[in-house]
């Protein structure tokens, strides 16, 4: 049974003076044979998850598997939602309550929830982020790509990821875009809403 993708929150990320950044990330239910919540948005989101949830018929119970690109503050706050699923994945960290899967994601080896779900390492905005490809049902393959890509403007603005959200290891997070961005149709950004991969943006990175 295919996977839908559905955004429950569209993040942002401006900065409001000199010395403070207003963000929050975009967070992202993938619902089908196994449901799976990506990013959980900062402790005072709560609710705006439990809703935006429950628009899709979905409850916090429901939930199998927390997945989270990285472990920044605005992507793990309401992780503790979830005390039902099977697994809480936090970048490289796969864990149930106490116990921790040891997974080679440092060796860049892929993690398999099921045929349809697979989890990459993509390092470069920190050590540890993860981008989730689903395989759906309308949208072709997509990308849960937490802050890999800020936003879609950031592929014309190289700044916005560098700079502005900053990069850990930005040679390492460039490859790893190009990579991204020549497997997928559609990619959910850490900071703002889904975008379409165009042919002329996969034909630029033939031609690069």
């Amino acid at each position: 049974m295919p996977y839908n993708i559905y955004v429950i929150n569209e993040g942002y990320s401006r900065m409001v003076n000199k010395s403070t950044m207003a963000a929050n990330c975009t967070s992202t239910l993938i619902k089908g044979p196994n449901n799976i919540i990506v990013d959980t948005m900062t402790p005072w989101d709560k609710d705006i998850i439990i809703n935006g949830l429950k628009k899709h018929n979905v409850s916090c119970e429901d939930i199998s598997h927390v997945i989270c690109t990285h472990g920044h503050s605005d992507h793990i706050g309401n992780n503790n939602l979830f005390v039902n699923a099977k697994e809480h994945i936090v970048g490289f960290s796969i864990s149930y309550k106490d116990q921790y899967k040891l997974h080679p994601f440092e060796s860049g080896e892929e993690y398999k929830i099921d045929e349809d779900i697979t989890i990459l390492p993509t390092p470069g905005h920190t050590s540890d982020d993860i981008t989730v490809l689903v395989r759906t049902s309308h949208y072709g393959i997509v990308a849960v790509a937490g802050d890999l890509f800020e936003r879609e403007e950031d592929l014309n603005d190289p700044s916005l990821w560098r700079e502005t959200a900053g990069s850990q290891f930005p040679d390492k997070q460039e490859a790893n875009r190009n990579k991204i961005l020549a497997l997928v149709d559609y990619i959910v950004p850490g900071h703002g809403p889904m975008f379409k991969v165009s042919q002329e943006i996969k034909d630029q990175l033939k031609s690069s």
